[in-house]
């Protein structure tokens, strides 16, 4: 089996490079092609010679993700993509412009196995973990594909990011180094559903990420029904770990909070809410869900949506409604991928 040679960091590709007997400077300009100019293969290279260029290609894979589908909205311009990973499997990437510059959400693993019951993403189940440079290539295809600078990257597509532990870290690491993208650290944004060990592992990881919770319900109970990890660590659980994160990091948690009507959206919810934040650092995002055609919960309605903000801001809580991108082009996470993977199985059948 071939080394992922994008999934080196430049301290390993320097040790891979003395281990095949290179010169050492040749991982500097590897590195370079990967991860700053976004080479799309080894003949791209103008720099490296022939011979080693082909001493890569017969020992070492460059991960390259190819579109299969995008749909642009016609509301705000944001972009989603649907891309073939080197083994056929597919993952979605988004792509929002904003004032404050671009910002690209991408998946973690192919499908998840999370199970939460308003997401698209878990239908199917896990498939598999991404790679960090599958990870990584996600961004870098996006910014071939717009010919725009990504200011800001979001870790809450398709999987659970702490659930493919290693890799996110090592996707962190590389993303965030001064030799490829140097994207600043405060503009990376993790999302969990909760894994409370692998929470307390990355506190210790002193990174300057934000971590965001995706907490949906105040009561262990009606969490449960909604996410099924809720069977296994408490909300008690939950904010301890949150409380170590900040200890940690000083970074402020972002608690993930998706309305569904009639179930999250009262304000006897906003006032348990608003005592779970009061203690800690944190910032509070309501999220009106996108609605899934294979589950049966609704989005809250706009009044009950501004009615449960208002109510958290009188308890002086910090909290925003996200700004909903993408309405019009299968938002949800899980969508495009899951409508595209039937419809070729259904062909196929024919």
């Amino acid at each position: 089996m071939m080394k992922d040679l994008k999934a080196f960091t430049l301290e390993q590709l320097l040790e891979e490079m003395r281990t095949i007997g290179e010169k050492t400077f040749r991982a500097k300009q590897i590195y370079e092609w990967s991860h700053q100019k976004l080479a799309r293969s080894y003949d791209e290279m103008t720099n490296i010679s022939a011979s080693l260029k082909e001493r890569l290609r017969e020992n070492y894979s460059f991960v390259q993700l190819s579109v299969v589908r995008m749909q642009e909205s016609q509301l705000d311009k944001t972009r989603k993509y649907l891309f073939a990973l080197p083994d056929g499997h597919m993952v979605e990437t988004v792509w929002m412009k904003y004032h404050h510059g671009n910002s690209v959400c991408i998946s973690s693993q192919v499908g998840c196995r999370m199970g939460c019951r308003f997401c698209a993403s878990t239908l199917d189940g896990l498939a598999r973990s991404l790679s960090a440079s599958e990870m990584l290539e996600q961004i870098y295809e996006v910014t071939r594909q717009t010919g725009e600078r990504v200011s800001n990257v979001v870790v809450m597509g398709t999987g659970e990011p702490l659930d493919n532990y290693d890799n996110l870290l090592q996707f962190l690491r590389m993303l965030t180094d001064e030799f490829g993208l140097h994207i600043s650290q405060r503009n990376v944004t993790v999302s969990t559903c909760g894994l409370v060990p692998k929470m307390r592992e990355l506190a210790k990881e002193h990174l300057q990420i934000t971590l965001a919770l995706s907490l949906h319900a105040t009561l262990d109970e009606r969490r449960k029904e909604i996410m099924p990890i809720a069977n296994t660590y408490t909300i008690a659980q939950l904010m301890e770990a949150c409380a170590y994160y900040f200890e940690q990091t000083g970074r402020r948690i972002t608690f993930e909070y998706s309305l569904i009507g009639g179930v999250n959206d009262s304000e006897q919810e906003a006032e348990r809410l608003a005592e779970l934040a009061a203690p800690l650092n944190c910032h509070v995002n309501l999220i009106p869900i996108n609605p899934v055609k294979e589950r049966e919960y609704k989005e809250s309605s706009r009044a009950s949506v501004l009615a449960f903000k208002n109510k958290l801001e009188k308890k002086q809580i910090n909290v925003t409604i996200r700004r909903e991108m993408g309405r019009d082009i299968d938002g949800a996470c899980g969508q495009l991928r899951r409508q595209y993977v039937h419809k070729q199985e259904e062909q196929q059948a024919e």
